[in-house]
């Protein structure tokens, strides 16, 4: 039978959804306050799970429950706790076999009587360290069958009919997360570590040190300071991967200042041919901006941002240069949404 159509204002329809969204707000609220020292205790359980041969996370869901382990299994595996999805149907045909002995199992269940959750909890005592329980019914079997359970107490669903999971659902991803944050602060999980496990896509790309993405060697174009104008870009035009931007150098190697290709076209457009035979010195741009070796790329995009540059030399502690970051070098380096670097630059 076609369901018919209820008509309603664009005015209705935004209430509704704020109505839903406030609602699902205020169930986190409940759910924050109804925490207690359990929450302590699964963390102390887990916390020694870290490094190769300290086991891992066992999540395993049925239904809506399901997919929401599958989103925190990223979640703690991106945060330095390992962990993997256990499919519940699969497990009681064979996939207990992918317990190790040192495993934690994370089991989600709203009511916390699924058929498939319940089943497993007793095979499951005997394959793995323990087994945590995140529920809404402090009665169920997976609260009384768990070593320790996480209860979020009953929650009303916003689901117009009060039926579809949704409240619950949201309760179990909030913890979920809550659990993977304060584990990753005990352990002092930092940028580093993050940029470790996201070497791939914007975010891994900001949070990487500016020499996994610099220009370096026979890439950089270098000269003396004490050269004139002529001579540098004789000599420098012979170099590898063209950059922009000249690091000009005092004697003791060490970066005095920068000359660009803007800056020559500058200096002939306005006939100001006598300079080309003088020191670059005389027209180069005194201290730069720079970067250490070390720096991360999100301050590098900082740099060329604020300050509308296109070349950002690196330096070593000595003040000398180990390679250059040219604005294209970072073109794709930016968060989903965000206009591409150079169209930023050029607003």
């Amino acid at each position: 039978m076609p369901w018919q159509i209820h008509q309603s204002s664009s005015g209705d329809r935004l209430k509704e959804a704020q109505r839903i969204i406030r609602a699902e707000a205020a169930a986190l609220e409940l759910v924050a306050d109804r925490l207690d020292a359990s929450f302590s205790r699964v963390v102390d359980l887990l916390l020694p799970m870290t490094g190769p041969n300290k086991g891992r996370l066992a999540i395993t869901g049925t239904g809506k429950s399901a997919d929401i382990g599958q989103k925190l299994c990223g979640t703690f595996n991106s945060t330095g706790t390992r962990a993997y999805v256990l499919d519940a149907t699969k497990a009681v045909h064979g996939d207990l076999g992918m317990l190790h002995p040192d495993d934690v199992a994370l089991m989600l269940s709203h009511s916390g009587e699924s058929d498939e959750i319940v089943r497993l909890i007793q095979p499951m005592r005997s394959l793995c360290r323990a087994i945590i329980g995140i529920t809404g019914n402090r009665h169920s079997n997976l609260a009384r069958g768990a070593d320790l359970a996480l209860i979020y107490g009953p929650l009303e669903e916003v689901c117009p009919l009060g039926l579809a999971p949704s409240a619950s659902t949201t309760a179990m991803l909030a913890l979920g997360d809550a659990l993977a944050f304060v584990l990753s602060q005990a352990r002092s999980f930092g940028p580093e570590d993050f940029a470790r496990f996201h070497p791939a896509g914007s975010l891994g790309k900001k949070l990487a040190r500016v020499e996994s993405v610099m220009r370096r060697g026979n890439e950089l174009r270098l000269a003396p300071a004490t050269a004139t104008v002529r001579e540098v870009f004789a000599q420098a035009r012979r170099v590898g991967r063209r950059t922009g931007a000249i690091m000009l150098l005092n004697e003791a190697g060490q970066l005095v200042g920068l000359f660009t290709d803007s800056d020559l076209a500058r200096l002939i457009e306005s006939r100001q041919d006598v300079a080309l035979d003088r020191p670059i010195a005389e027209v180069m741009t005194r201290r730069p901006r720079t970067l250490p070796i070390g720096a991360r790329v999100a301050e590098a995009l900082e740099l060329f941002e604020r300050h509308r540059i296109s070349e950002l030399p690196i330096l070593d502690a000595a003040g000398k240069p180990v390679g250059i970051l040219d604005i294209t070098d970072l073109i794709s380096v930016r968060s989903e949404g965000e206009a591409p670097i150079a169209e930023r630059l050029s607003a």
